[in-house]
């Protein structure tokens, strides 16, 4: 039997959704979706902060080597998720999976509550983790493919942003609920991680509002469900729907149920080449220079500053605020003066500025006060240089393989910065010196130009344009 015809459709549906005005419903989007990065900052910061409670024997005993576990499973659970999900995303759809996503952390976020030993914790964090990880690609394809093209940049780096108040909520959190003389020991870190579980079924509420993405329906033959939603869209954002800008641009694509393992493998390490290392390169040094600062936060300030470890909370609140409000601040030139010299000028200035002060760090000119300042000041612009890796490896691929080439190299920078920097530089920290840990600041630093030098090089122009001109789909005509 010969094989089937191929299955062609044309559609105007990206540059009906591209021309849209911001509106009430773009704000739905954005926090109803956007909130996966408050529930990471929050999960993060709290497992830290009650480490301490749960080596108590009054609550559940674990060993300094256990807690360390944890955090490895956690992790684990991340990028196993994140792999796991993002190919499920391509392939089921945006919102199916992240509504998935959020229902898994939620239930595993609220049995880590009731967690009664050491393996019952174990688990249960590695499907928080997973949940969370899954959540990053459904959540990021989304939101790019429901976001206007040209507020597309800003967009996407505040909602990243919003990881740090999560950690500011954990902090504040962790503060009132781990004091022993308002809760027992017990049960204060019990309540902490409720915490989550509510705000995650507040959110799963609130995202059935979502709609499936229109662009995931076009490549999957269900031109009539993505013309409805758009439609209604339109309907939503404007009064006079038919006075919206024309659209004279239709995108012609070739029909398909999933994209073959061999089309992924030959766009990403083939086709996209040189994006892929640039995907890598951006998103392992961020990665790293985030992750060797902020899993050491309270290391440093105890052992080469005196600070006492429950003090620590207030000294990350202004970090965590400077890392919210730089994006917010400077954010839309990545729309308006472009991807590849923001990219270039965060990385650069945010790896000279750490070296620099860690220089200052290891001549003594540092107090805890100056020191977070000095932190709170780099990560200000640091924060949209991270946030830019995530932008950048969420538009760079093609429509098909989207959810899963987010997974990918969310995947390689978990697993470098959230294993290797906070590894290293607790070694560093344990040395007792500062003259170690000053040469890990200016390797973590190192890193930061090197990326900055590899987007100068190869960088991809994206402001303004739609997915699909970024990168053309694989099942394009």
């Amino acid at each position: 039997m010969p094989p089937a015809a191929a299955q062609w459709t044309e559609t105007d549906v990206p540059a009906r959704l591209d021309r849209l005005p911001w509106s009430r419903w773009h704000w739905l989007v954005v926090v109803a979706l956007g909130i996966t990065w408050v529930l990471d900052g929050l999960e993060v910061t709290l497992a830290g902060s009650v480490a301490g409670v749960l080596k108590d024997k009054s609550s559940l005993g674990f060993t300094d080597a256990e807690i360390g576990l944890t955090a490895a499973v956690y992790l684990a659970g991340a990028v196993l998720g994140a792999l796991l999900f993002g190919y499920l995303t391509d392939r089921l759809g945006r919102k199916k999976l992240f509504t998935v996503t959020l229902l898994l952390y939620l239930a595993a976020t609220a049995c880590t509550a009731l967690s009664w030993n050491l393996e019952s914790y174990l688990v249960f964090r590695f499907f928080t983790g997973a949940g969370i990880g899954g959540e990053y690609s459904a959540i990021n394809s989304a939101i790019d493919e429901l976001i206007p093209a040209r507020v597309r940049g800003r967009v996407d780096l505040i909602i990243n942003s919003t990881f740090w108040l999560g950690a500011a909520l954990g902090a504040a959190a962790s503060i009132l609920l781990l004091d022993p003389a308002r809760f027992a020991v017990d049960r204060g870190w019990r309540y902490a991680f409720g915490i989550g579980a509510v705000l995650g079924l507040a959110i799963l509420l609130l995202r059935q509002w979502v709609p499936e993405s229109p662009r995931w329906l076009m490549t999957h033959g269900r031109n009539d469900e993505a013309e409805t939603i758009v439609g209604d869209i339109e309907r939503e954002v404007s009064d006079h729907p038919d006075m919206l800008a024309p659209v004279t641009e239709r995108t012609r694509i070739r029909v398909r149920e999933a994209t073959p393992w061999s089309e992924i493998w030959q766009a990403i390490a083939y086709e996209h080449r040189s994006r892929s290392l640039l995907g890598l390169t951006l998103m392992v040094a961020q990665a790293f220079f985030y992750n060797a600062i902020f899993f050491t936060y309270a290391l440093v300030l105890g052992t080469f500053y005196g600070v006492a470890p429950g003090q620590t909370g207030l000294y990350l609140f202004p970090f965590a605020i400077g890392n919210f409000i730089g994006p917010l601040m400077i954010g839309r030139l990545f729309d308006t003066v472009g991807r590849k010299p923001m990219i270039v000028l965060t990385y650069a200035t945010s790896g000279l500025l750490l070296a620099i002060s860690g220089w200052m760090f290891r001549e003594g000119m540092l107090t805890a006060t100056t020191q977070v300042l000095a932190w709170t000041v780099i990560f200000f612009i640091a924060s949209s240089a991270a946030s830019a890796a995530y932008l950048t490896v969420s538009e760079i691929f093609p429509l098909e393989i989207r959810g899963f080439a987010i997974a990918i190299f969310y995947a390689s920078g978990t697993l470098v910065g959230g294993v290797g920097a906070p590894y290293l530089f607790g070694a560093l920290v344990g040395m007792g010196s500062r003259e170690p840990l000053f040469w890990g600041y200016v390797g973590g630093g190192c890193l930061m130009v090197l990326a900055a030098v590899v987007e100068a090089l190869i960088g991809v122009k994206a402001e303004g344009q739609s997915l699909e001109a970024i990168t053309r789909p694989l099942s394009a005509g």
